[in-house]
């Protein structure tokens, strides 16, 4: 089998106790206005993945300890987690203001993230970025080296921790290994910008297996090592790499969401009291259909071309104006970084255009909000949009096009979607676009409006077959039982 996705996981591939280690942390614990300290459950596609695993299994989660009272709570960087019932330990790795800024913000953000999304003219590579990563990849091996038993797996996960696989491989050679890189991986000839580009493909190859979203990245990872390392042997067809005597598996597995959960939550919300919240008891006309954008404010995310689409079709399509509202909920990111404050400032810019230009009265085109809406109301919100519009430059998968048609309970509801978004390549039943296709994503918009009763239960049925097929409760045994055919 090559790097397809690996077939017929069992659930009895998942070790009893394993060690995950990541940059983000499960739970945090955080200090109030009133100095009291509130645990918080960090959100995302990473943890509802994995911490079920770890709360049923055990072992230990190694993360960057971000929250400002975590040390204060843990005992030798330990704290036991969930609080409410502790079922596995989170060791927590302090890093200094310097290291977040070189390690996190820097080449994490402003070096891997850009190579990794194809978008090279925004690398920028300090000397002093580099010289962070390797020192945190190192802080993080001596943490996993601190805790894990003999004979634990350790599966580390996405492009902040690139290195750190050779770092504890060369502290417990006979230790199994394991990535999980969560964003895309380039074409050999955009890897070939980074400057350390042979170091990380060293530190990942000291894996037994590398899991990518798709196929696709899968064999790109594998054309990229051909050609930093002629004396390697790589095996496409079966998505192996020998090198040194070492043998690493490489696979396509794709991270799917909960999706009983998203489901369970959209049923039970109340729509219009959902459309009143986030719109406003002003613009919540239940006559004026809803389309959807969901995301980070990331340069990747396509969010002024969506804009500028829209603009497009209300200007052709003057019946329309009035018809439907496009919300954007979006959600600072890295605003150390200048890139992401500058495209805030355009996102928000080209909304306020827009809206002068076409509102009226009693409809404002384009409703924009940042409000940190917790999961049971952004289901509601999936449920209450016609139309969810997900248009990234590039994705590794993009979760929020899986968690709308799940979320579309009542039957209706059509998804536009970025060909360039690793969900496009699993999911059947979008509305596929370029997303740098103005007209073509005013087009799509217009077609997810107008589509006929019949083909919108069609396509929505499909997106959810989908899904379902991709339900993260399989994610980790399909990544374990992998190993088994080494």
């Amino acid at each position: 089998m090559g790097p397809g996705v690996s077939g017929n996981a069992q659930n009895d591939a998942v070790p009893d106790s394993l060690v995950v280690v990541s940059n983000r942390e499960p739970y945090s614990h955080e200090q109030d206005d009133d100095g009291e300290i509130q645990v918080q459950s960090a959100a995302g596609g990473l943890t509802s993945a994995l911490d079920p695993v770890m709360q049923s299994r055990g072992g230990t989660w190694v993360a960057w300890g971000s929250g400002d009272a975590d040390m204060a709570v843990a005992d030798e960087g330990i704290v036991e987690v969930p609080p409410s019932d502790p079922a596995y330990d989170l060791k927590r790795v302090p890093l200094s203001d310097a290291a977040v800024q070189g390690y996190y913000y820097g080449y994490a953000n402003q070096v891997l993230w850009p190579l990794c999304h194809e978008d090279t003219g925004r690398i920028w590579a300090e000397p002093a970025y580099w010289e962070q990563y390797r020192a945190v990849n190192e802080q993080f091996a001596e943490a996993v080296d601190t805790v894990a038993d003999a004979g634990q797996p350790v599966w580390f996960q996405d492009y902040h921790l690139a290195l750190a696989p050779r770092l504890v491989r060369e502290r417990r050679p006979d230790a199994t290994l394991l990535q999980f890189w969560h964003i895309p991986w380039p074409a050999p000839s955009v890897f070939r910008h980074c400057p350390h580009s042979g170091a990380l493909l060293d530190g990942l190859l000291a894996c037994d297996i590398i899991g990518f979203h798709t196929a696709g990245y899968a064999e790109q990872f594998l054309h990229c090592v051909d050609s930093a390392f002629p004396a390697a042997t790589v095996d496409t067809d079966s998505g192996t790499v020998t090198r040194a005597g070492d043998t690493t598996r490489v696979i396509a597995n794709p991270l799917g969401i909960d999706v009983g959960g998203v489901r369970d939550r959209a049923r039970a919300t109340d729509v219009a009291s959902i459309r009143d919240t986030v719109l406003g008891g002003s613009r919540s006309d239940t006559s004026i259909r809803l389309a959807l954008g969901v995301e980070r404010l990331d340069y990747s995310k396509g969010i002024p071309e969506r804009i500028e689409a829209l603009a497009h079709l209300w200007d052709r399509r003057p019946d329309l104006r009035g018809d439907f509202t496009y919300v954007q909920k979006a959600s600072r990111t890295r605003e150390g970084i200048a890139a992401y404050r500058r495209y805030r400032a355009d996102v928000v810019d080209a909304i306020e255009r827009v809206n002068d230009r076409f509102g009226t009265d009693d409809w404002q085109p384009i409703v924009y909000t940042e409000a940190n809406l917790d999961n049971e109301t952004l289901a509601g919100l999936y449920r209450a949009a016609e139309v969810a519009v997900v248009t990234p430059h590039r994705d590794g998968m993009n979760l929020v096009a899986h968690e709308y048609p799940v979320a579309c309970t009542d039957g209706d509801g059509a998804l536009v979607l970025s060909e360039l978004a690793g969900a496009a390549t699993h999911l059947d039943g979008a509305l596929t676009v370029n997303p740098h296709d103005i007209e073509a994503i005013a087009d799509a918009i217009e077609r997810a409006l107008e589509l006929d009763a019949a083909e919108t239960s069609d396509r929505l049925s499909r997106l959810q077959h989908g899904v379902e097929a991709l339900d993260s409760s399989q994610w980790v045994a399909r990544q374990f039982s992998a190993g088994q055919s080494l």
